[in-house]
């Protein structure tokens, strides 16, 4: 529609009793006029006449500008088709768009604002009334300062949401959507905390969804009731039907209010501080809760919400308490998962609840998985979307899951795809789905040869060490070690990328653990040491020391050659491996200290002089920390003496403890550990 938007300027002044101005203040307005009758065949004439007479702030003498103007509006070319078609897409989740009942036969005029407040201290229909014409205003953006300096407004209104929100539901609705347009503008925001409408707001929303779930209880009750009453009622089934009907109007105006008011509340969060306190108020809670909806409109608001929050751990963590997963509630964002517009943020939520392991299982019992695969067999050439392969790799992380994956000619698909485009993360998630000990593991076999040869071949390093990550998950005894290494010369790669230095530390780590998956078999830890690889990770353990994982799995490596009778013999008596492993026996990481000693344990049974030396460094070490416990107690003992000669000042604490109402000498001695220490927390 039209329309001529006239600017004007309103000056007052107060006469004093020789009628000379004492004060005159100045105002500047617009006033919009709406041309609904404008078209090919208007006179403009004729309209430009009515225009100047019925708007008494243009002046006769700009007819001429006002039939101009119009004459202009007229000829104006309206937009093309595929302009319109773009424009009647669905709008984006910070615009939104009008809902029902605003509709009225009154246009709002800022000049009228004080009439529409005096409507607010009326009855219920006369506040809808003035708060929608207020909401009229406040959906042009130039009315919005005004209002602002309006307090009375602005005041009246939050008065009114207060006391009446639970009495009408389009009142409400009305109001929070004016908050809303103010919550559009960054700098609007603090007046919006000022009137408290953001904790209101919350109210609300809990207040409706309680409702909500006593409806779906009455309406179940009384369609059970109906179905086993007689079906030729006609009197019933005409009541069962307005019940229906009552229900559908109910819910499309509670889905308004909540819509509204998460959208403004989803603008309030973009402060950190002000998403917290949403937070401790259960937001979370609430917009899952909302899922349980069919509103297009507010599901696409709620999961844009659910979004934002999950970057938080705290909320992410709150989603999965929600226990949404495990219901039906999961349905609308699996749908979205199948909707081009949406599926990109639903795909987000949903891998940031992944990555929880106890949410991982819940999806093995929804249609998502094989939703997932057919996503990532559509993509053709093209690397796949890093939502939806992130989303993949967590989830084959979970047994269930990858068994599903599997299914069919699954990981065929998946292996042949990886290997033809290189992709490295697709391999992470295939190497994800390696690890898992049964017969998923079997299934790998018929694909070893083929990560044999892309270890050797030159080219992207993150795809080389997710392929020797996938090999070395492979423990299982029907895979013949030996025969691979030989076909395809890769004892040579595996020493070789043991030189520190010689690539990058992920994948010297990755060629470690594959060598200590490949000494599990007794022929092949034969040709490792041979091969003079036991020396190589000396030289390795020496460089790496400080790095807890490479020595980890390089003892592990050792662990694992001490089984076998010739590579054993290797280890004792060609190396200085013992030595080290004695060295790392008091490690401080637990789990170097247990490898160690298992390993130790070995070589002492199989070589009596090792044995020795392993059980004199465990005397020497037990012997020096019963000595240190002694001395500490001996310190202690001799402690109080310090102070004096007299033994009664251990009666007097506060000789050497402070005087502060509630210490004692029992509450310091918590912090005296056995070796004397002195700990604090």
């Amino acid at each position: 529609m039209s329309a001529l938007v006239v600017y004007y300027e309103v000056e007052a002044s107060i006469l004093g009793e020789t009628c000379n101005a004492r004060h005159e203040e100045k105002k500047e307005c617009q006033k919009i006029i709406r041309l609904r009758s404008l078209n090919a065949s208007t006179d403009i004439s004729a309209l430009a006449g009515k225009v100047v007479e019925e708007c008494k702030v243009i002046h006769p003498s700009k007819l001429a500008e006002v039939e101009h103007l119009l004459l202009y509006l007229q000829n104006r070319k309206k937009p093309s088709s595929k302009l319109e078609k773009k424009e009647k897409k669905p709008s984006k989740p910070r615009e939104l768009l009008p809902f029902e009942g605003m509709e009225i036969d009154e246009e709002a005029n800022i000049n009228k604002i004080d009439d529409y407040i005096e409507l607010l201290y009326e009855s219920i229909p006369e506040k809808i009334r003035g708060s929608t014409l207020i909401l009229h205003l406040a959906h042009i953006p130039d009315n919005l300062e005004e209002l602002l300096h309006n307090e009375i407004v602005l005041g009246a209104l939050a008065r009114v949401l207060r006391e009446d929100w639970k009495h009408s539901v389009e009142l409400a609705t009305t109001i929070v959507d004016i908050f809303f347009c103010f919550s559009s503008f960054s700098q609007f925001h603090g007046l919006i905390t000022h009137y408290k409408i953001g904790a209101l707001c919350m109210n609300i929303i809990e207040h409706e969804l309680k409702k909500y779930d006593l409806w779906q209880d009455e309406l179940e009750k009384k369609s059970k009731a109906y179905i086993l009453s007689d079906p030729e009622n006609q009197r019933l089934r005409k009541e069962h039907e307005k019940t229906l009907k009552k229900y559908q109007s109910l819910l499309v105006k509670q889905e308004q209010l909540l819509r509204v008011a998460f959208y403004l509340l989803l603008n309030l969060s973009e402060d950190t501080r002000t998403e917290l306190k949403m937070r401790n108020k259960n937001i979370v809670h609430l917009l899952v809760k909302s899922l349980e909806r069919d509103n297009e409109e507010l599901l696409v608001l709620v999961v844009s919400f659910l979004k934002k929050l999950s970057i938080f751990l705290e909320n992410k963590n709150d989603m999965v308490r929600s226990s949404w997963c495990q219901t039906h509630q999961n349905k609308p964002l699996l749908y979205l998962l199948s909707d081009d517009t949406h599926k990109h943020i639903a795909m987000r939520i949903l891998y940031h609840i992944s990555v929880d392991d106890k949410s991982k299982s819940m999806f093995a019992y929804t249609d998502c998985i094989p939703q997932l695969m057919q996503m990532v067999f559509e993509h053709g050439e093209e690397r796949i979307d890093t939502e939806l392969i992130s989303f993949c790799i967590n989830l084959a992380a979970n047994k269930t899951n990858a068994q599903i994956i599997c299914e069919g000619n699954g990981l065929k698909m998946l292996m042949k795809r990886a290997l033809k485009l290189k992709d490295p993360l697709l391999m992470k998630m295939i190497r994800n789905i390696s690890q898992h000990d049964g017969p998923l593991k079997q299934l790998f076999i018929d694909y070893v040869g083929y990560l044999a040869a892309q270890i050797k071949q030159e080219g992207d390093e993150e795809f080389v060490i997710e392929c020797l990550g996938t090999m070395a998950n492979l423990t299982i005894p029907d895979l013949d070690w030996e025969l691979l290494l030989k076909e395809y010369n890769l004892v040579p790669y595996l020493k070789d990328h043991l030189k520190p230095g010689s690539a990058e530390d992920d994948l010297i780590l990755e060629v470690v653990i594959m060598i200590g998956t490949v000494s599990m078999d007794d022929s092949c830890a034969v040709m490792l040491a041979k091969s003079g690889i036991i020396p190589a990770l000396i030289e390795l353990l020496n460089a790496q020391q400080e790095d807890d994982e490479f020595v980890c799995q390089i003892i592990y490596v050792f662990y694992q050659m001490v089984f076998h009778q010739a590579t054993r013999d290797v280890i004792i008596k060609d190396t200085q491996a013992p030595a080290y492993l004695i060295d790392l026996m008091h490690d401080k990481n637990v789990e170097i200290r247990q490898v160690c000693d298992n390993t130790l344990d070995i070589i002492a049974e199989y070589d009596e002089e090792w044995g020795k030396k392993i059980q004199s460094e465990k005397f020497r070490w037990h012997n020096s920390q019963w000595l240190e416990m002694v001395e500490s107690r001996q310190m202690e003992d001799a402690e109080p003496y310090l102070y004096g000669d007299n033994p009664d000042a251990l009666e007097q604490p506060d000789l050497f403890y402070s005087t502060e109402p509630g210490l004692s000498p029992d509450f310091y001695s918590q912090f005296h550990s056995q070796n004397g220490d002195f700990n604090t927390w």
